[in-house]
C-alpha cells in the first residue's frame, strides 16, 4: 500500500487517501507525512464549499434566461426618453458621450446625429412602468416584472460582452452561470441535465452563439450545458445504435464503469467518474426527453398563451413553452438564446419584427410559471449583453436608423425567484447615454442570481491551476434593493 500511495502520490487527496487506508494512529502519522494538509484547513478543489448545499436558505430553485442575442436597443423596448425625440438630429454634446471608446463602426463616422424612438410607450399597471407599443403582451404582467435601466459593462463588442455575462469572463475557457449552478447545487431530477440549452433566431442580424457559452470550463464535464435541438433528435447521439437492445445498453454501461472505476481507482482523475455520470444520464434521458418534450398534453388554453407558434419546434415560443417543462421537472438552469437583435440598420422594421418574435411568450412563461406556483422559485431573466447608442449608426432618414453597441447603459427584466416584482430600478439621463441613478454592474447581476439561489458568490470557488476561480471573478455586489 505504501508503494502504491509513493507511486500516485501526486494523484491522491484527503477523501481517497482516507478511504484507502485504515484510520489507525500510525495510519494517521504516514499520512501526515505524505501528504503534510492532510489534516490542514485549506481543503482541496472538492471541498472548496459544500457542493450540492446552499450557503443559506435559497429564495429560488432554478433559473429560466430568455437571453437576447445581439443586443436589444433599450430606447425602443424599455427606457423611455422623450428628450431624445424631441433632440432628434442634434449633435450628441460631447459632455454626454464623454472619453467612452466607439467601435469600429462608428469611430470615424464626423457627426453623431441623435435619434429617438420611432415607437410610442405608456405606462402599465401599479408600478406605472413605461413599456414600449412593440411589446403589448409584456406590458400587461409589468407588475410581475423588475425591470433595471441601469445595467453596463465593459465590453463593447458582441462576442466578449455575451461571454462576459455568461461566464464572468471576456475570453471564454471559464465555466458558464448554469455549471457554476450546478457544481454548487446539485441536481433536482436524476434524469434529466442539471443545464440546458435551447436555440431560436429571428429575421435579423444573428450574432453567433457558440458552445463556449455553455461550456462546463475546468468544473467537472458533468456540469455542462446539454444543447437540445429541434429535430427528431432532440439530443445528439442519445438513442441506442441499431441493432442494440435496452438489457444490452445496460450490460455495456455496467461494464464500462467496472474498468472505468478501475482506472479511477488507479489515478485518481475525477474526470473518469464524471464521463460515468454522464453515460448513466444519457441512459435515464432516453426515457426522460421524449417525455418533457411532449406537448400533447398541453391545454389548448396553454398552447393558446403561449400562441401558435410554440408547436413549431425551434421557435422561441416553441423553447419557452418547453423551458417551463424542464424547469418544472427539476431543471436548475435552463438557458434560451434568441439570435437577431443585432439592428445596426433597418432599426424600425427589424426590431418591430423581433419584437414580436418574443413578446407573447415571454410573457406567457412568466404567467404560466404564476399561475402554476412555480414563479416564487422560478427566477426569470430576460435581456442582452449590451444596449444601443443614443445617436444612430451612418445617415439618418426620415424613415429608418440603425443604432451601435453601447456598454454604457441598458435594460434587463427579472421576475420571480424572490426579486421585487412591479419595480423598476434604476435610471439614465434624458438622452439614455449614461446612467445616474443605481448603476448595475454585470457582476452585481451575476453575485444577485447567485444569491437568490442561496449562494454566496464570493464562497463558490473553485481552485484551478493554482488560482481561485469564481464566477464573479474578483468583484460583485449583490443588489439588495432588488430583492424581496
Amino acid at each position: 500500500m505504501e508503494n502504491e500511495i509513493l507511486e500516485h502520490g501526486f494523484n491522491f487527496n484527503r477523501r481517497r487517501f482516507l478511504s484507502r487506508l485504515s484510520l489507525g494512529l500510525g495510519s494517521a502519522a504516514l499520512g501526515s507525512l505524505l501528504i503534510p494538509d492532510l489534516f490542514g484547513g485549506s481543503g482541496t478543489d472538492d471541498e472548496t464549499l459544500p457542493v450540492g448545499v446552499p450557503h443559506f436558505a435559497p429564495k429560488a430553485k432554478r433559473v429560466i434566461y430568455l437571453f437576447q442575442n445581439g443586443a436589444p436597443s433599450q430606447q425602443e423596448l424599455f427606457d423611455y426618453k422623450p428628450k431624445l425625440r424631441e433632440m432628434t438630429g442634434q449633435e450628441l454634446p460631447p459632455s454626454v458621450r464623454g472619453k467612452q471608446r466607439l467601435t469600429g463602426m462608428t469611430a470615424n463616422q464626423k457627426e453623431f446625429p441623435m435619434v429617438g424612438s420611432f415607437v410610442d410607450f405608456n405606462q402599465y399597471g401599479q408600478s406605472r412602468a413605461w413599456v414600449s407599443d412593440l411589446f403589448p403582451y409584456t406590458a400587461k404582467i409589468v407588475d410581475d416584472l423588475c425591470i433595471i435601466k441601469s445595467m453596463y459593462t465593459e465590453a463593447i463588442n458582441h462576442d466578449p460582452a455575451l461571454t462576459f455575462l455568461q461566464t464572468g469572463s471576456q475570453q471564454g475557457n471559464r465555466p458558464s452561470m448554469g455549471s457554476w449552478l450546478s457544481y454548487g447545487l446539485g441536481n433536482e431530477n436524476k434524469n434529466l441535465p442539471n443545464f440546458t440549452v435551447l436555440l431560436s433566431r429571428g429575421i435579423g442580424n444573428g450574432q453567433g452563439v457558440y458552445s463556449k457559452l455553455w461550456s462546463n470550463g475546468f468544473l467537472d464535464s458533468i456540469h455542462q450545458g446539454v444543447q437540445f435541438s429541434k429535430g427528431e433528435d432532440p439530443v445528439l447521439y442519445l438513442r441506442d445504435p441499431d441493432g442494440m437492445s435496452r438489457e444490452e445498453r445496460r450490460a455495456m454501461l455496467d461494464n464500462l464503469a467496472q474498468l472505468n472505476d478501475l482506472s479511477y481507482q488507479s489515478f485518481g482523475d475525477p474526470e473518469i467518474m464524471a464521463k460515468v455520470k454522464q453515460y448513466e444520464m444519457a441512459y435515464r434521458m432516453q426515457t426522460a426527453v421524449p417525455e418533457v418534450m411532449d406537448l400533447s398534453k398541453e391545454s389548448d388554453d396553454i398552447i393558446k398563451l403561449y400562441g401558435p407558434d410554440c408547436l413549431v419546434p425551434g421557435t422561441f415560443a416553441a423553447n419557452c413553452l418547453l423551458a417551463r417543462k424542464l424547469s418544472e421537472n427539476g431543471v436548475r438552469f435552463v438557458q434560451l438564446y434568441h439570435q437577431g437583435w443585432d439592428q445596426h440598420g433597418n432599426l424600425p422594421f427589424e426590431i418591430a419584427k423581433q419584437a414580436k418574435d418574443v413578446d407573447q411568450a415571454s410573457a406567457a412563461l412568466v404567467t404560466d410559471l404564476k399561475q402554476r406556483g412555480l414563479l416564487d422559485e422560478t427566477l426569470v431573466i430576460w435581456g442582452g449583453e449590451f444596449g444601443r447608442t443614443s445617436y444612430t449608426q451612418g445617415k439618418l432618414t426620415k424613415d429608418n436608423y440603425g443604432r451601435d453597441h453601447h456598454p454604457r447603459c441598458f435594460t434587463i427584466w427579472m421576475a420571480g425567484g424572490g426579486i421585487k416584482p412591479g419595480m423598476v430600478y434604476g435610471e439614465t439621463d434624458d438622452v439614455g447615454y449614461n446612467i445616474i441613478q443605481n448603476p448595475v454592474h454585470v457582476h452585481d447581476f451575476q453575485a444577485t442570481v447567485l444569491h437568490q439561489l442561496g449562494l454566496n458568490h464570493e464562497k463558490l470557488i473553485f481552485k484551478h491551476l493554482g488560482r481561485r476561480y469564481r464566477l464573479t471573478d474578483v468583484s460583485g455586489n449583490v443588489v439588495h434593493d432588488i430583492i424581496a
